[in-house]
């Protein structure tokens, strides 16, 4: 979750962090209970640190019960609120869709989540998998130093997030060219 890059340069450098982020709609890949492929696996559902997700479950009139499970804890079975947590919330309960919503999603909410349904005695299941993204975040970074022409400095620059940051480490020159540092050592 941390990168800690070290440059070697005889210049001052500016620290930029920079991350790629996957921006998808949080919802599931909709699943249908008569289908022949059911349970058929949801796609993963990312989100922000922060943000809500939605996870949804398709069903038909066939459903006779219905539920959701992060990881082996019931959140909710019908209507049933079995979750102490008050971030989550039953979003739709209808006969075609079963949804819930995490509000405010951390770290720990991330993993496997279940959609359970009863049909005809015949129990089935689908997961997804929520993914949280953590914004990047400077922990420890050095300070301003002056060195001799020549010299050799060390600069470090440690960040955190989720994905891994990558760290680039930028030169402005007097003249108000910038240099961008594409290789150097980098510390896990």
């Amino acid at each position: 979750m941390g990168v800690c890059g070290y440059l070697f340069l005889p210049w001052k450098c500016l620290v930029v962090v920079s991350l790629r982020l996957l921006f998808l709609v949080p919802t599931g890949v909709p699943v249908r209970s008569g289908d022949a492929t059911f349970p058929k696996a949801m796609d993963n559902v990312t989100v922000r640190q922060g943000e809500s997700a939605t996870l949804r479950c398709t069903i038909d009139d066939r459903v006779t019960r219905v539920a959701w499970l992060n990881r082996s804890t019931i959140l909710y079975a019908g209507n049933d609120k079995w979750s102490i947590d008050p971030r989550v919330i039953i979003l739709v309960n209808t006969p075609t869709q079963y949804s819930i919503m995490i509000q405010n999603v951390d770290v720990y909410d991330e993993g496997p989540y279940t959609c359970s349904v009863q049909t005809d005695n015949h129990p089935k299941t689908s997961r997804v998998h929520l993914i949280v993204q953590v914004p990047p975040q400077i922990m420890n970074i050095s300070s301003d130093i002056t060195v001799n022409e020549g010299s050799s400095v060390t600069l470090l620059c440690l960040a955190i997030g989720r994905p891994e940051p990558t760290v680039t480490w930028r030169h402005l020159s007097v003249k108000g060219k910038v240099f961008t540092m594409q290789s150097f050592k980098s510390v896990l």
